[in-house]
C-alpha cells in the first residue's frame, strides 16, 4: 500500500506539479526559508520562526515533517480525511463546509481507530448541568455564557442544544447589536465532553443531528455582532466555535489545541470551516495533524485571535470563586 503521506524538500525540488496519488495522502512541503506556495501541498514547514502565511515556522522543519509523517501513519484515515475536507472546502460556502465536515466526521466515528481509542480510554461519568448555558440581556447587548465550570465547560449534547437556543435569539432579534460569548470558570471550553464520546451508535443519525442543531451555523449567521472572550483551555470545539465570531479576544493564559486526530477523528464542531477562514487551510492542517498547543501570542500573529486582553471583572470574579 502506498504511503499515506509524502514529504517534499522544496529546497531541492522548488516546483512540483500535483500528482494523481496526492488525492489520498498528506503532502508536506519543507524549506529552509519560505518561498512561493502552491496549492499542491497541505502543510508548509520552514526554519524561519515567524514566516508569512501559509508557512509554519519550527526550529527543525525536517524533523517536524517526519513527526507529522509518523502521526499520519498512525491515523491515516483521519489524517487523509482532514486534508481532503480542507482542500474541498476552499470552493464551498460555510454552510456547505459544515455539511462536508459532518459527513467525514460521521464516517470516522464508525472507523477502527476511533473505536480503538474509545476502548483504550477510561470510563467517564457524565456530569450534566441543569442550565449549561446562561443567557443575559442588557438592552441591545446579549451575553451568552457556557456554564459547566466543573468540567471546564466540556461541550456535551445539552450544551450544544442550549447554545443553539441562545444563538437563535440573536439571529432572530435584529435589535441585538452585540453578542458576547463567555465561558464560566477556569477555561472557556475544554472541547467535546469525553463522557459522551461514542455513545451514539447511529453515525448517519448523528450527522443529521449535527447539521440541524449546529451552533457553528448560527454563529456564522450572526458573526459580525459576536465577540468571543477566551481564557484558559480552548480545545477542539472551544476554538472551532469561537473562531466563527467576528471578533475574538483572548486572555494571556489562553491555550489552543485541536486534539481530534489522536482520537481517529477530525474537528467536528465547525473547525474545518471557521479556522481556515482565519489562518488558511495549511496552518489549520498543521494544527489538527500535530495536535500541538498554539500560544496566544502566535494565535494573534496568525489571526486566529484579534486581541490579547484581560478578562473582564465579572469573568475574573467567577474564576476566582470557582477556584476557591
Amino acid at each position: 500500500m502506498e504511503s499515506p503521506f509524502v514529504i517534499v524538500d522544496l529546497d531541492r525540488t522548488p516546483s512540483r506539479e500535483p500528482d494523481a496519488g496526492d488525492r489520498d495522502r498528506v503532502v508536506i512541503g519543507v524549506a529552509a526559508e519560505p518561498r512561493d506556495a502552491v496549492d499542491a501541498f497541505d502543510v508548509f514547514l520552514t526554519g524561519v520562526l515567524d514566516p508569512p502565511r501559509p508557512w509554519v515556522g519550527c526550529a527543525d522543519p525536517y524533523a517536524t515533517a517526519r513527526q507529522l509523517g509518523h502521526i499520519v501513519e498512525s491515523r491515516p484515515a483521519a489524517c487523509v480525511a482532514l486534508v481532503q475536507v480542507l482542500r474541498m472546502g476552499n470552493g464551498l460556502s460555510i454552510p456547505d463546509r459544515l455539511i462536508l465536515e459532518s459527513l467525514a466526521y460521521s464516517t470516522l466515528q464508525g472507523g477502527a481507530d476511533f473505536r480503538a481509542w474509545l476502548a483504550a480510554g477510561p470510563r467517564r461519568a457524565h456530569r450534566p448541568a441543569e442550565t449549561p448555558v446562561r443567557l443575559d440581556r442588557d438592552g441591545p447587548g446579549l451575553s451568552i455564557t457556557l456554564d459547566r465550570p466543573w468540567v471546564r465547560n466540556a461541550f456535551d449534547a445539552a450544551t450544544r442544544d442550549a447554545l443553539c437556543e441562545a444563538l437563535q435569539v440573536a439571529v432572530a432579534d435584529p435589535s441585538i447589536s452585540r453578542v458576547d460569548l463567555y465561558g464560566n470558570g477556569p477555561a472557556f471550553c475544554s472541547g467535546g465532553d469525553l463522557a459522551e464520546f461514542g455513545t451514539s451508535r447511529d453515525a448517519a443519525q448523528a450527522h443529521l443531528v449535527r447539521v440541524h442543531r449546529s451552533p457553528a451555523a448560527l454563529l456564522h449567521r450572526c458573526a459580525s455582532r459576536v465577540t468571543a472572550h477566551l481564557h484558559g483551555a480552548c480545545v477542539g470545539a472551544g476554538i472551532e466555535l469561537a473562531a466563527f465570531a467576528g471578533r475574538v479576544v483572548a486572555a494571556p493564559d489562553t491555550v489552543i489545541r485541536l486534539p481530534e486526530i489522536g482520537m481517529g477523528l477530525i474537528p467536528g464542531a465547525g473547525g474545518t470551516a471557521s479556522i481556515p477562514a482565519r489562518v488558511g487551510r495549511e496552518r489549520t492542517a498543521y494544527l489538527a495533524l500535530s495536535g500541538a498547543e498554539l500560544s496566544v501570542t502566535k494565535a494573534l500573529r496568525w489571526g486566529l485571535v484579534d486581541e490579547i486582553g484581560d478578562l473582564d471583572d465579572a469573568t475574573t470574579d467567577a474564576q476566582q470563586a470557582f477556584r476557591c
